[in-house]
């Protein structure tokens, strides 16, 4: 039995590689590809182009940061998008002109020399913008994290709908422009190679490249593979089965010695780590930070995304955020053309959250789990039936795998 296990966690895990390096050579060649998959017939309307791929993978980090607090440890985050809102701005107040009093110039790509305001490289401020996010979700997790269930999802909402108010209406904190209010802070500095790059052959600055689109799109990928590596690497470590046993019962959890505010805390911060990298990286390549784009609703979407491919599930949620996330950048808009081309007057896009709403209806009637579900998700849908405790049900199959009965 024991060698049987091993050779399908074997197979399990080369088809995963097998899965991962096709998926990344796809990734690499995808921009240089793009234009004549678009020329197919039937299919290529339907193509993503380069720009809506780099938002697509970005929502998708922002979904995988996600997990880990909501597929991880059990806890209903409705406020992500404020984790997403102070990524951006930290990128607006370390990458542009914003605080124009001072004259600082630190690496930037592609800024003429003296340009008023902060100028630190975007590829130092992603982790400086992580960094200051995870002590933005934990001063919000300490006090938050006490609670469970219902009562934490409405205050995790209260947060996602005060933080938008608030970059909303900073522009003047005590005669100071913190957030240049409803306007925003444009122009955020572009990501690039500086003049080391230029020598090289490589674009000093992606916005100024004529290939703007591919390179933000490249490294997108990179961001959301190192975000899949540190997410998987924490499901498999103490902290993730710590995590986990919260989530299965965190009254056990704690009978068992968990520190559960602790442990609750990192699941927060770590996600809002990734949330604030994603919101950098997307304020660079929009080029701002403007409060229209940190909306509660995108905290519903990202959920959507989650429970879409399968809470704790890491590829299901690739799957459900890339799908969802095309829906909403491209996807209903080149449905709706097809659509009209044949008379009919219909736009899909009108009703977008009518169709997400429809799609999570249709999957917890028929597919609960998810599109791609977590193992353990899976187990007790399929094995934990009718009033039998998933224990006892574990707990029965196991006799059977020893004496080959069902007694």
């Amino acid at each position: 039995m024991t060698g049987l296990r091993h050779r399908a966690w074997s197979a399990a895990g080369n088809r995963n590689t097998v899965a991962v390096v096709v998926l990344l050579v796809l990734a690499l060649i995808y921009p240089t590809i793009v234009g004549s998959l678009q020329l197919v017939p039937v299919i290529g309307d339907f193509v993503p182009k380069t720009d809506s791929m780099v938002v697509m993978v970005v929502f998708t980090t922002m979904a995988i940061g996600l997990n880990m607090v909501v597929g991880y440890a059990g806890l209903l985050d409705l406020g992500y998008v404020a984790f997403y809102a102070v990524g951006a701005y930290t990128a607006g107040w370390f990458a542009s002109q914003q605080f124009s009093q001072v004259s600082i110039d630190f690496g930037a790509a592609g800024i003429p020399d003296g340009l008023p305001g902060i100028h630190i490289s975007m590829w130092l401020v992603l982790p400086v913008a992580g960094a200051l996010t995870m002590l933005a979700g934990t001063a919000i997790g300490i006090p938050t994290l006490r609670l469970r269930g219902d009562y934490l999802a409405i205050v995790t909402l209260g947060f996602g709908e005060i933080v938008p108010q608030v970059v909303r209406n900073a522009d003047n904190v005590y005669g100071f422009d913190l957030t240049h209010g409803t306007f925003g802070i444009t122009p955020i500095d572009s990501l690039g190679f500086g003049a080391v790059g230029a020598a090289l052959g490589l674009p000093e600055s992606f916005r100024q490249s004529s290939d703007r689109a591919q390179w933000y799109f490249w490294f997108a990928v990179v961001i959301l593979l190192i975000t899949v590596f540190c997410s998987v690497r924490l499901r498999d470590s103490r902290l993730g089965r710590a995590w986990i046993a919260i989530r299965e019962d965190e009254t056990a959890a704690a009978a068992m010695g968990v520190p559960l505010m602790r442990t609750k805390t990192w699941a927060y911060a770590i996600g809002a780590f990734f949330g604030g990298v994603a919101g950098a990286f997307y304020a660079s390549f929009k080029g701002g930070a403007f409060p229209a784009d940190f909306y509660f609703n995108i905290s519903v979407f990202l959920l959507c995304m989650v429970i879409l491919g399968g809470v704790g599930s890491v590829w299901g949620v690739i799957l459900g955020g890339m799908l969802l996330s095309y829906l909403n950048v491209e996807g209903l808009a080149n449905i709706g053309s097809t659509i009209q081309a044949t008379g009919l007057a219909f736009d899909p896009t009108k009703y977008q959250f009518g169709i997400y709403g429809s799609i999570i209806v249709l999957m917890m009637l028929f597919r609960p789990a998810g599109l791609i579900p977590e193992r353990r998700h899976r187990v007790e849908m399929e094995e934990g039936v009718h009033d039998t405790p998933f224990y006892d049900v574990q707990r029965e199959g196991t006799l059977t795998d020893r004496d080959g009965s069902d007694d």
